[in-house]
């Protein structure tokens, strides 16, 4: 990819959630990890092959659309002990910076929105590269991850472990893998 023209991919961009992954890791009992993702989310990308600073982001996540594998678990997740999906059915993320670290590595910082709260993030990128599919349209992709104390946004919810320690870390390991369709 260390070749590729970024001046071409400048334009705005749709979020094809079919080939996109929106995920978590949170540490379960101290002694494993749960993952988990979101099967309803949207979002659009401005790209600047040019000035990658001038790049930006959106993404809304319909909340009771969560999926951990476990309907019992999301079903907590989705109550008031969590997200409280029926007073906030969506998080949302809005950049306010981009910038590029070098090399095929990016970050992007915005607002991260959560049970109403509003807190910074920062997400490393990694662009995975462009192509046309089949069907002509051109796409990008890019993988991420963040990391978030969920008590920073008022996700506090937890049980003492009789060992020691809790049932659930407040550090989240955020995982994106990202496929977008340049707009027409």
């Amino acid at each position: 990819m260390a070749n590729t023209d970024l001046t071409a991919l400048t334009g705005d961009y749709t979020i094809d959630t079919a080939h996109s992954t929106i995920g978590f890791t949170v540490r379960h009992a101290m002694v494993t990890n749960v993952k988990g993702k979101f099967l309803d989310f949207s979002g659009s990308l401005h790209l600047d092959g040019g000035d990658p600073s001038a790049s930006s982001a959106s993404i809304d996540v319909k909340m009771d659309s969560i999926d951990t594998g476990s309907a019992d678990r999301d079903g907590h997740l989705k109550s008031a002990d969590f997200f409280k999906i029926e007073e906030f059915p969506t998080m949302t993320f809005r950049s306010t910076k981009a910038e590029s670290l070098g090399g095929e590595d990016y970050r992007i910082t915005g607002d991260l929105t959560i049970l109403g709260t509003t807190k910074p993030v920062s997400i490393d990128l990694e662009f995975n590269g462009a192509a046309k599919d089949p069907f002509g349209n051109e796409r990008v992709g890019f993988e991420g991850k963040a990391e978030i104390l969920r008590s920073e946004w008022g996700l506090t919810w937890n049980a003492a472990l009789e060992t020691g320690g809790v049932l659930v870390s407040d550090k989240i390991k955020l995982n994106f893998d990202i496929s977008a369709i340049k707009n027409a």
